[in-house]
């Protein structure tokens, strides 16, 4: 399935079937960062714990002007009716050709591959960019259903970073 990139008032807009990633830019993400829902319908009625703080990566990186345009927060929507479901993007620009990912889902939209395909949608993004060579993530060692996200979409195990797992992925998911 071929991924969309366009944009909507100034923001990156990622589509690919049923699902949208829609970047967020400070305005939006100030409030997200107090647990608002932004003018979004969110699935639970809010955003959720990862969201928010991602949200707050955001509205930092633009205090401090260093947010650069398309590398940070997306929410993550259902195309068919624009509900959000959670949040995913990346924990700033691409350094030395790589970029982190992280993702969030509210609670009940776990479990559908939301968070697979958001992941898979960011990374076939990031690496279609010339700056970015390897896609990077983390986990915790208990967070299998995470874990299970990566693998899905072609991460592999490296070095962990602290008491985090490591995964890299270094050429585009299909």
């Amino acid at each position: 399935m071929t991924l969309h990139a366009s944009h909507d008032d100034g923001r990156l807009v990622l589509t690919q079937g049923r699902l949208t990633l829609r970047e967020q830019l400070c305005k939006d993400a100030v409030q997200l960062a107090e647990g608002k829902p932004a003018a979004l319908v969110w699935i639970d009625g809010v955003p959720g714990e990862g969201t928010v703080g991602a949200a707050s990566m955001t509205v930092v990186a633009s205090r401090s002007g260093v947010y650069r345009p398309g590398w940070g927060l997306f929410v993550i929507l259902r195309t068919e009716d624009g509900v959000a479901v959670g949040g995913a993007g990346f924990h700033g620009p691409p350094d030395k050709g790589e970029v982190e990912i992280g993702y969030d889902l509210s609670e009940s939209a776990r479990g559908a591959g939301w968070a697979t395909d958001a992941a898979r949608m960011l990374c076939q993004w990031a690496m279609a960019q010339p700056q970015v060579t390897v896609v990077l993530a983390t986990t915790e060692p208990g967070n299998s259903a995470s874990q299970a996200v990566l693998q899905r979409v072609g991460f592999n195990r490296v070095a962990d970073r602290g008491e985090l797992w490591g995964y890299e992925l270094t050429s585009i998911p299909v």
